[in-house]
């Protein structure tokens, strides 16, 4: 069932995404050359302690970090450890907070001090790749449209989107219907988007082959080639007009107290 938010909603919904949207920025200026992922995981959990939220992911089907830390071809699901980050690396943050009973999910994908060329150009083509799909979450349209616009502009710049794993409603749990895909798929049968709709909208793109693998330690995907990967996402509203973007980073230091 698709859950539309209402006025209530949203005025308890926005404040978690400002908060997942603060921390995803903190995160990524933390990220340098020698920190290691469980260094970046923990200073994640300081920071959302600050601001009086929690984890959405930490125990989610019994996910057992704080964040989703995905290193150069880890695509999703990477958990922090004792891995340095190295310069060159790229490395998707993905973080789900828990604020006064609703969730903000948003992700990004950053340099590690810098990297090479194809690396950044694969970073650019997936944010820009989720801002044609973000162009696309209209009333009226329907969840391909995202899908369409998101898959046509990856392709057309020679890489490929991951279709095991997709965007997602998101609200009151981390995962709500519908399932966004980075893909054409079930044309006839997919939703039509409604005002009121929250849907968390990221592309999972590969620099090779869309195939991809779970490691051993249950969680962590990875691209089957051994190629970079890249991670955009933002939280979506569906409006009477054009989307709200509802993680987009604050222009003003956030001021939610803590409790």
């Amino acid at each position: 069932m698709i859950i539309l938010k209402s006025g209530r909603d949203l005025e308890a919904m926005r404040p978690a995404c400002e908060v997942a949207s603060t921390v995803l920025e903190e995160v990524g200026a933390f990220i340098q050359p020698g920190v290691t992922t469980r260094e970046v995981d923990d200073f994640a959990a300081a920071r959302m302690r600050e601001y009086g939220a929690k984890s959405a992911f930490l125990g989610y089907r019994k996910f057992p970090r704080q964040i989703c830390i995905s290193v150069n071809e880890e695509v999703v699901h990477g958990l922090g450890g004792p891995r340095p980050l190295g310069f060159g690396d790229i490395v998707s943050l993905d973080i789900g907070v828990t604020y006064h009973g609703y969730i903000g999910d948003t992700a990004k994908t950053v340099a590690v001090g810098g990297c090479d060329v194809r690396a950044q150009r694969l970073m650019d083509v997936t944010e820009q790749a989720l801002y044609e799909g973000i162009a696309q979450a209209l009333p009226g349209n329907r969840v391909v449209d995202i899908s369409r616009a998101v898959q046509k502009y990856v392709e057309s710049n020679g890489f490929s989107v991951v279709r095991e794993f997709v965007g997602h409603g998101v609200g009151r749990t981390v995962h709500e219907e519908p399932q966004v895909p980075n893909f054409v798929e079930n044309e006839k049968q997919s939703p039509k988007l409604r005002p009121g709709m929250t849907l968390a909208i990221e592309p999972m793109v590969n620099a090779g082959t869309a195939q991809v693998v779970i490691r051993k330690d249950g969680w962590t995907v990875a691209t089957k080639d051994g190629q970079l990967s890249a991670h955009f996402e933002h939280t979506v509203l569906i409006t009477e007009a054009e989307p709200e973007i509802l993680t987009w980073p604050a222009k003003t230091p956030l001021k939610l107290k803590a409790g």
